[in-house]
């Protein structure tokens, strides 16, 4: 595993959408599709690999969360999600409880 990618998943935390809302407000979060690993997409970020992203973009599986999401998050201060800080973005990903 490169040293970046331990890196990330050493920094990966859980975080309510309340402790979250700061950098919504400073628009820096980047919402993580469930099928994505997020340690990957961090490390592709990190590593400027920029048709890789673009593509991700593309397929609307990275992106800036969506009215309709800040509303629900809104409404749902507690709703968990993975994280994880790759300046200046905040990658977030929801975290499925069992």
């Amino acid at each position: 595993m490169s040293d970046l990618k331990t890196q990330l998943k050493e920094q990966i935390a859980p975080m309510d959408w309340q402790d979250l809302v700061t950098h919504a407000q400073r628009d820096v979060l980047i919402v993580v599709d469930s099928n994505l690993d997020l340690i990957e997409v961090g490390c592709a970020i990190a590593e400027d690999k920029t048709s890789l992203v673009q593509n991700w973009i593309s397929e609307q599986l990275i992106q800036k969360p969506s009215p309709q999401q800040l509303s629900l998050w809104n409404q749902n201060p507690n709703y968990k999600f993975n994280t994880i800080i790759v300046q200046p973005y905040v990658l977030i990903s929801p975290c499925f409880e069992e």
